[in-house]
């Protein structure tokens, strides 16, 4: 344990951003998952408003450093080109 008050405090503010985010994350997980399902369904006008969605929380995670701003733009690629391939097979 430390014993210096500012690795203290650096202790502190670790624990604080790592629980945000974890919920961070985790909006982006659910997210994904509600396209996800919406897209298993077949249900293509949800889904595509549940992409809209997903894009949001994936730039907020990126934005405020959850994940790899790379990571967000590759994420959003694979989810649009899955939309888009159900939108194919669909018509």
């Amino acid at each position: 344990m430390a014993n210096i008050k500012s690795a203290k405090k650096r202790i502190r503010q670790t624990q604080v951003r790592t629980l945000r985010n974890k919920i961070r994350k985790t909006m982006v997980r659910s997210a994904v998952r509600r396209f996800e399902d919406a897209l298993t369904r077949g249900d293509l006008e949800t889904a595509k408003t549940a992409l809209q969605f997903c894009y949001g929380r994936l730039d907020r995670a990126a934005q405020k450093g959850a994940i790899h701003d790379n990571t967000a733009s590759r994420r959003k690629s694979r989810l649009s080109a899955r939309l888009h391939k159900a939108q194919q097979s669909a018509s």
